[in-house]
């Protein structure tokens, strides 16, 4: 926690200085009540002085507006801060999310990421904005009352004096069990979030196989164990205020006999007595508020744990210090290309080695894990080799700022996504600048002009998230036209036509011929028929080249490719 309030915390100095100015001058006027409480009563009431009752009363309104004022400024000063805390954490974690590495975002999960962007950021908010506004002023209340009372009677400031530590010492018991308990908490969220974005997710899948029950045992159970850990929580903190409100109680009991026994021995005057409850009573509305924060800090600093894990971890792909400007096109280049994950058995790709020149069409084919989808995230640096090199129009991937990398390399995934908002929206998610004549050419290109006009709104039709309003082929095209309306040099494209018909697929991939010529193409595909006439072909078998050169070759000299097209009933000699 102090880690990560120390990184932000900084940059409001000014305000957190203001604060506690504010705070300051609020506890001083707080303070300053009791006292002239027990000067009415000593001084007046006692007396029977009406005008200095009426002067003392004057003060302590004039005291009380201005406690009133700065009470609220430091309420807006505090709250503004803690918003503008939590918005700084809260970027920080994201950009630090986008800077992982598919394997680091693997690791920690889709459900994780989520929920230590908004539910682990949003209690260390909760934490700072209870801390400004309510408990900073908790610690100079109790020692300003024990003094000020201590200047009045020292044995009954004793009584004050132990409240204190008695108080403490009970809470820090109750809140050292409750820490642990957090920690477990926030797990338990993420498996209850983890759990329901499967089920919304795979709906379709579970409907399919009718495992409703299924899924309902176990997001029962996941319920159920955030339920246990939350119930143990809750029983702490239900027992954490009768604790301590019964303490203060019995301190109150013993300093009201005490003080009644020296008033009667007239040893102490009524106002002193006064003023004493009064600084008890404000003592113990410093304790509760203070109790606030000790509440929201185990789970607070669980949080903080998590949010700290995620942002000190450090990028799997480091960002480049310079971004290279490649002068001209020259292609793709791989040279003993190696890729190893921890953990996996073999090389996901190794002995890589390739050149793809501008103009040129190279088709990707092999059977499942053979390293297809990887070859191409290497391209985009979606991953890093562990060792070799590969180079984008002659310089080093690696060299290669994001930004600049993605103006160069266009990649359509093998799995379509699409954003939530208008069609024109996700088509301009990689070219901003595009103007609707230019995404019309790029839809009739992909073929998806026709069903774009029949939306209603037609480029301004709304999209649901993920594209789930649309069919999987529509979904492809859309992703085939946006990555086209960026132009790149280097068109990537990860059998991204696997949902259309046989028709529309030659339709597209020969609108994609025409469109892309002049540039590098690599394109992956399961079906031979599809990619037969590409300039070169590729053959990938356990991450490794097992065949390269054109189709004609390729069923003379590589057995790997005979026995692909053999599966997909592709006659042995049939020509390019």
């Amino acid at each position: 926690m102090v880690r990560l309030l120390r990184a932000h915390l900084p940059s409001y100095r000014r305000d957190l200085g203001l604060l506690a100015g504010l705070q300051m001058v609020q506890t001083l006027a707080t303070l300053s009540l009791p006292a002239l409480s027990a000067t009415v009563v000593d001084n007046g009431v006692v007396a029977g002085d009406v005008g200095h009752i009426a002067r003392t009363g004057l003060v302590m309104t004039l005291i009380t507006v201005v406690q009133v004022v700065a009470s609220v400024a430091a309420v807006w000063f505090g709250s503004r801060t803690a918003a503008a805390v939590g918005r700084d954490i809260r970027s920080s974690v994201f950009r630090r999310t986008h800077d992982l590495s598919v394997a680091q975002a693997a690791r920690f999960g889709t459900s994780s990421l989520v929920t230590r962007t908004v539910n682990d950021v949003q209690h260390v908010q909760a934490l700072v904005l209870t801390t400004l506004n309510v408990a900073l002023a908790s610690p100079f209340v109790c020692v300003g009352g024990v003094v000020l009372a201590a200047r009045s009677d020292v044995p009954l400031a004793g009584l004050l004096t132990a409240i204190v530590p008695a108080v403490t010492l009970t809470a820090t018991i109750i809140l050292t069990r409750m820490s642990p308990l957090y920690a477990r908490m926030q797990i338990g969220l993420d498996g209850i979030g983890r759990v329901l974005r499967e089920q919304i997710t795979g709906a379709r899948v579970v409907r399919a196989f009718v495992r409703e029950d299924h899924e309902r045992r176990r997001f029962a159970a996941a319920n159920a164990g955030l339920l246990d850990v939350s119930l143990r929580v809750g029983r702490l903190t239900a027992a954490m205020f009768p604790a301590v409100l019964l303490l203060m109680n019995l301190f109150s009991v013993a300093l009201l006999f005490t003080g009644a026994v020296r008033v009667d021995g007239g040893d102490l005057q009524v106002g002193t007595l006064t003023a004493f409850l009064g600084y008890q009573a404000l003592i113990l509305m410093a304790t509760v508020s203070a109790m606030l924060v000790m509440l929201a800090l185990p789970r607070a600093e669980a949080s903080a744990r998590r949010i700290v894990e995620l942002t000190s971890t450090v990028a799997g792909l480091p960002v480049p210090v310079r971004d290279g400007r490649p002068l001209r096109p020259r292609g793709l280049e791989l040279r003993d290309v190696r890729v190893c994950r921890d953990g996996a058995e073999r090389p996901l790709l190794d002995g890589i080695d390739l050149l793809v020149r501008p103009g040129e069409n190279l088709a990707v084919v092999g059977s499942t894990g053979s390293g297809k989808t990887t070859l191409l995230e290497l391209m985009v640096r979606l991953l890093d080799v562990t060792s070799g090199l590969i180079r984008v129009n002659g310089m080093d991937v690696r060299e290669i700022g994001p930004a600049h990398l993605s103006r160069i390399v266009g990649l359509v995934p093998q799995k379509p996504y699409l954003f939530s908002g208008t069609v024109a929206e996700n088509l301009r998610f990689g070219n901003p600048d595009c103007t609707d004549a230019e995404l019309w050419r790029v839809l009739e290109v992909a073929h998806a002009r026709d069903f774009v006009e029949r939306m209603p709104g037609g480029l301004d039709a709304i999209l649901a998230e993920g594209g789930a309003s649309l069919s999987g082929g529509q979904r492809q095209r859309l992703t085939i036209a946006r990555t086209l309306a960026r132009r790149p040099q280097i068109y990537l494209f990860d059998d991204c036509l696997s949902a259309l018909d046989a028709a529309t697929d030659a339709g597209v991939r020969a609108a994609l011929t025409a469109d892309t010529s002049g540039a590098t193409v690599v394109t992956v595909a399961q079906r031979i028929s599809a990619i037969r006439h590409a300039d070169r072909i590729l053959v990938l078998d356990a991450g490794r080249m097992a065949g390269l050169g054109t189709h004609r070759q390729l069923m003379a000299a590589s057995e790997t490719y005979r026995q692909i097209a053999a599966s997909q009933r592709e006659p042995r000699g049939a020509a390019s």
